[in-house]
């Protein structure tokens, strides 16, 4: 910094592809302040740093960092803290990658320190000390067959084409992984648990889309597969063809909240004209088509044999008061290798024993790890990467005798996610509409849970997604083939956390013109030991009595032995 004349420098968790799980390579946050979550924001400044991080990670954050070197702050999720320039030199200058923050950051740090401090684009200052630094990820890339695609990649851009001329562009920027992966009908291991591809694509209305890779990855088998779909060419390039684009004074649509500002900088400076809307890919992608769906549903039939095997192991080995929260993720994990299909997790385990399950997104470690002991309730929140589909469900879990408040606690978190189950609601409803249907028990009681009740899910792509989803942030209609979770909770302090999730889809209400509805894919028993009956109505119980009698249909021929036996049980009706 002081070879460089800057005074502070910003150091965000994402990297130039705005994931929710980064490579080795750009885990920056992480090498510089230990903190590994998976969003926030650091500032190193002269006389000291202050790592910014939202409500998930209060613990987490002070757990892996020196505080003694770096000050947590707790601030909203959206948008940069002015609590910033606590570490900013009044009339400094505030340095950023312009590869690592979109234009919408960079305008609202900007805002956040006008007339206080200067901010400026600058080379990566972590990247010069990191002598250690990994090497970019190199995997292998598959292409996906019509059978799991259900679309080609030629019909994809085709769409996009006619997007792109509604809008009077002439081409678009692609930095978002999951949206180039669908559009190219491919997918690899760059990052733990999504099966991406890191690159960027250029997609003109008229003329072949470019797609910008490491050179590592460009392939004779690589360029096959897009022979006549698409040009390839290496990452390093991509600013010479903005550039190009730019004194051609095209029109280009960029995404200001995920694109980096590098690319609008670069598109702005050459001339080109901006078009800063929502990556136009993500709509159409969110709409799962019927191999897309059959592929989830297939997905979540596999996911039901794991979880029968899991959740009968469960009750067979807490009672002894042996397991620990690793030891539960372990096992889990490997009942989910047995099928050949399953890749890998879509995302850490959330493995909270007593206490640790009321921290929203824990992450258990080695230094974090704790045993299950009698008497206390455990939330597993978990899913999986399948060759057909992407999962993601929780459960929470008890063995012994819950008190009174637990069950009540409980059965009010198990109304709510029944009602969004049960909603049906005309078109043009969004999430934020619907939120309130979860969250309104809890509420009679004055309680609540602070995190959204559901998020978009991929298909064998990433386990969150937009631009739908339930919580108050979400204005986005929803859509028939938008797959979505639904996971409403509630956590006390020091004490156990409640989150009971099930992944739904968007469909057509058969007998209601106009309307949709949920269906449930996910088959799973849940808990019923921990259900206070007294506060289910007979709707209620009827819904959760047919959603076992469909699990035990549909899981119970494909287990046998004590799993069997188990999964009989843990179905029969309330």
């Amino acid at each position: 910094m002081q070879k460089s004349g800057i005074d502070a420098v910003l150091i965000p968790r994402a990297d130039a592809h705005r994931g929710e799980s980064v490579p080795a390579s750009e885990a920056r946050l992480a090498y510089i302040t230990g903190f590994t979550g998976s969003a926030g924001m650091a500032v190193v400044g002269p006389q000291g740093a202050g790592l910014f991080i939202d409500s998930r990670y209060t613990l987490q954050a002070p757990a892996q960092t020196d505080t003694k070197m770096v000050s947590v702050h707790e601030v909203t999720q959206g948008g940069v803290s002015p609590d910033i320039r606590l570490y900013v030199p009044e009339g400094g200058k505030l340095a950023y990658d312009p590869w690592l923050h979109t234009p919408g950051e960079v305008r609202d740090v900007t805002d956040k320190l006008a007339g206080y401090a200067e901010v400026v684009p600058h080379a990566n200052l972590v990247d010069a000390i990191w002598d250690d630094r990994p090497a970019a990820p190199v995997s292998p890339i598959e292409f996906l067959g019509h059978n799991r695609a259900g679309k080609t990649a030629t019909d994809k851009i085709a769409d996009l084409r006619e997007t792109l001329a509604a809008d009077k562009a002439d081409a678009v920027v692609l930095t978002l992984p999951e949206s180039i992966c669908w559009l190219f009908n491919m997918r690899g291991r760059d990052v733990p648990n999504t099966p991406f591809v890191l690159g960027f694509a250029i997609v003109p209305q008229a003329g072949r889309p470019t797609l910008y890779l490491d050179a590592a990855k460009i392939t004779p088998e690589l360029t096959k597969a897009l022979d006549g779909i698409a040009q390839i060419a290496e990452a390093s390039t991509l600013s010479g063809a903005l550039e190009q684009l730019g004194s051609g004074k095209a029109t280009v649509i960029v995404d200001p909240q995920s694109a980096p500002a590098a690319v609008a900088d670069t598109l702005r400076h050459a001339g080109a004209r901006l078009l800063e809307k929502r990556d136009p890919v993500l709509g159409p992608k969110s709409i799962k088509n019927a191999a897309e769906l059959a592929g989830m549903r297939e997905a979540h039939r596999l996911d039901g044999v794991a979880l029968a095997k899991f959740l009968s192991w469960f009750d067979t080995e807490a009672p002894k008061g042996e397991l620990t929260e690793i030891g539960i993720v372990t096992a889990l994990e490997a009942f989910r290798r047995e099928e050949e299909t399953c890749v890998d997790a879509s995302f850490d385990t959330i493995s909270g024993a007593g206490p640790n399950g009321a921290i929203v997104h824990y992450r258990v470690t080695t230094k974090t790890d704790r045993k299950l002991a009698a008497g206390e309730i455990m939330l597993v929140d978990s899913g999986a990467q399948y060759l057909s589909g992407t999962t993601d469900i929780t459960r929470t879990l008890f063995t012994g005798a819950a008190t009174p408040e637990q069950k009540d606690r409980y059965t009010r978190v198990l109304k709510g996610m029944i009602a969004i189950s049960m909603a049906r609601f005309p078109r043009g409803t969004s999430g934020a509409q619907i939120d309130v249907l979860a969250r309104q028990y809890l509420w009679q009681d004055g309680v609540t849970y602070n995190h959204g009740t559901g998020h978009g899910v991929g298909a064998f792509l990433g386990v969150h997604e937009g631009p739908i989803g339930i919580s108050s942030r979400y204005a986005t209609p929803f859509e028939p083939g938008n797959v979505l979770s639904n996971e409403p909770g509630y956590y006390k302090a020091g004490e156990y956390g409640i989150r009971i999730e099930n992944l739904i889809v968007v469909q057509e209400a058969a007998e209601f013109p106009g309307y949709l509805e949920f269906e449930t894919i996910t088959l799973a028993p849940i808990d019923t030991r921990l259900i206070d009956q007294s506060l289910l109505s007979e709707t209620e119980r009827t819904w959760l009595n047919s959603f076992h009698a469909r699990v035990w249909a549909e899981i119970g021929t494909l287990v046998s032995g004590m799993v069997k036996d188990w999964l009989k049980q843990a179905t029969a009706a309330i």
